[in-house]
């Protein structure tokens, strides 16, 4: 039963948060294929490979000093932040040379990052509350890993990863060679540094204040990636606002489904259609519209990129036929 209430409490509040996440990206969302190989990633690859190389590094720490405390330092505030967080960044590193064009924006680099850390999350979790929690401490100690891991905590690794995922999506998007060059390993880098910080700083303290310490630093932290996320929302809007106005006015959409496609709240519409029939024709009408343009965006800044003119003719070929009968 703890192993259970171990694997629930571990996945199902972490597919939870990341439903919110995906919901996060208003205007223009990415393939659910995509984002589950991205969580199933976080789980095996970067789950499964933490665990094996951090207990190596801990076991070559520990035979080269004779110290326990050596070891577990040594791990905890320098090796597991490097080798997670280089395995998280792996899988949108994966995306952004695989699955290029479906990189848009800083937002999608934050998502594919969120995602993955989120698979890794939930596995660390069933560890953390059956190992730590109810195998140590029985189902006090459960609950407590819980409460801690669940509530408190929960948005640690995603919070580092975003960052990694913030520095391909500026290389992908950037015309200067140096932003290019220095964004990944700058991004990485933070990771990297928060997630140590985060793992050292409450154990140099000490203690229910350590631990209390901590927990504010990061939710400061958490602070500073919100602020962040919404004015990428709001500057994905100013996207969406210039270029579907060319759609407006050749004719392409309504003002109305424009005003829509711009509204950061579309649950009238989809409401409506899913009681009209027409929710998945109107539901892919305004992901279509979010992707065109997005991609008129980037030929503006990036110029064809080995087809962006073939992908919005296709973009606008499916509009046409979307936009009588989507609802708006």
């Amino acid at each position: 039963m703890a192993l259970l209430g171990a694997f629930f409490f571990g996945f199902v509040p972490m597919f939870v948060f990341a439903a919110f996440v995906n919901w996060l990206d208003r205007y223009e969302k990415e393939p659910k294929l995509l984002l589950g190989a991205a969580f199933i990633w976080g789980v095996v690859i970067a789950g499964g490979g933490a665990y094996i190389l951090n207990t190596v590094v801990g076991i070559g720490i520990y035979s080269i000093t004779g110290s326990v405390s050596a070891a577990d330092t040594g791990t905890t505030s320098i090796a597991a932040p490097i080798i997670e967080e280089a395995l998280k960044g792996l899988a949108v590193l994966v995306v952004f040379f695989l699955f290029r064009k479906e990189f848009d924006s800083v937002l999608d680099g934050v998502v594919y990052g969120a995602i993955t850390a989120m698979g890794f999350a939930a596995i660390e979790n069933v560890l953390y509350i059956y190992r730590n929690g109810f195998q140590e401490a029985g189902w006090e100690g459960f609950w407590t890993l819980v409460v801690i891991r669940v509530l408190l905590v929960s948005w640690m690794h995603p919070f580092f990863t975003a960052f990694t995922g913030i520095g391909l999506a500026v290389a992908r998007i950037s015309r200067n060679t140096l932003i290019k060059i220095i964004a990944v390993p700058a991004g990485y880098t933070v990771a990297v540094m928060t997630h140590a910080f985060h793992n050292t700083f409450s154990t140099v303290i000490g203690g229910g204040g350590g631990f209390l310490m901590g927990l504010i630093a990061d939710y400061f932290g958490y602070a500073f990636m919100v602020a962040f996320i919404i004015w990428m929302i709001v500057h994905e809007r100013g996207i969406l606002k210039r270029q579907l106005v060319e759609e407006v006015n050749n004719g392409a959409i309504s003002s109305k489904q424009y005003n829509t496609a711009i509204s950061f709240f579309q649950t009238n519409v989809h409401l409506s259609a899913l009681t009209s029939g027409t929710f998945r024709t109107t539901s892919r009408f305004y992901q279509v519209l979010g992707e065109l343009a997005h991609k008129k965006e980037q030929r503006a800044k990036l110029g064809e990129e080995g087809g962006n003119t073939k992908i919005i003719d296709k973009l606008r070929s499916e509009l046409l036929q979307l936009a009588p009968m989507a609802k708006a």
